[in-house]
């Protein structure tokens, strides 16, 4: 192995651990957000509460160091592996499934690892989440004004879509059968989920709130709505 492979290996190395790191840590903040959003319309008077600023830094550090965790399992189980020639790989970006065809040799466990861990950041996460729409969608329908059931269901809807491009996209890129894998159906899958949804978040999180709407309208020249 020639020092410029030796390069390749650790670059490549480097970005799938960050890229690894921070997708994980999206998944289950997606679920953190879906349990935020299950107080503020479940219970709201318990909101300060619930959702306490130590509450929320334990939320984040947990989403985080479950990033790292997977990340780490993942990286040292690919780059284990032998690889025949320089890493070219006909993708975006470094993943594990393309670096895994890369290999000199068969990869069985390392096929079984990255199932596992796909189920665990992908599956098990879905279940609260859509468990705490189901309860916001039942409180929202008991809700005796139209507008707020309007407004409840507004803001439940727009984050759920988020949750559905993320988690729907991530599981057909991570957890459809190897057989069944096609160069581009991959990489568009993975422009979806790695782009789209880091792109809609900032609306549905930040321009749906009035002061954003009415700074961003500033910016254009147009009068705030709170005029």
């Amino acid at each position: 192995m020639t020092a410029a492979d030796t390069d390749d290996r650790r670059d490549c190395a480097t970005r799938l651990f960050f890229y690894l790191t921070f997708s994980t840590n999206n998944c289950f903040l997606l679920t953190a957000t879906g349990y935020d959003c299950y107080v503020t319309t479940c219970n709201p008077l318990r909101y300060s509460v619930v959702m306490s600023k130590e509450a929320c830094v334990q939320l984040a550090s947990g989403s985080l160091g479950t990033g790292l965790g997977v990340a780490t399992v993942q990286v040292t189980s690919v780059f284990g592996l032998p690889f025949c020639d320089a890493l070219v790989i006909f993708h975006f970006f470094c993943d594990v499934r393309p670096l895994l065809k890369l290999a000199c040799v068969d990869t069985p466990v390392n096929e079984i690892i990255n199932f596992v861990v796909s189920v665990c950041v992908l599956i098990l996460p879905t279940g609260p989440v859509f468990f705490s729409y189901v309860l916001i969608v039942s409180t929202s329908l008991k809700i005796p004004s139209a507008r707020g059931r309007k407004k409840a269901f507004a803001t439940c809807t727009s984050r759920l879509r988020v949750v559905i491009v993320h988690y729907v996209c991530a599981s057909v890129a991570y957890l459809k059968p190897k057989s069944r894998s096609s160069l581009w159906q991959d990489r568009l899958i993975s422009v979806t989920y790695t782009v789209l949804t880091p792109l809609l978040s900032p609306v549905v999180y930040s321009l749906r709130n009035k002061e954003v709407k009415d700074a961003l309208r500033r910016a254009v020249g147009q009068k705030p709505l709170s005029s």
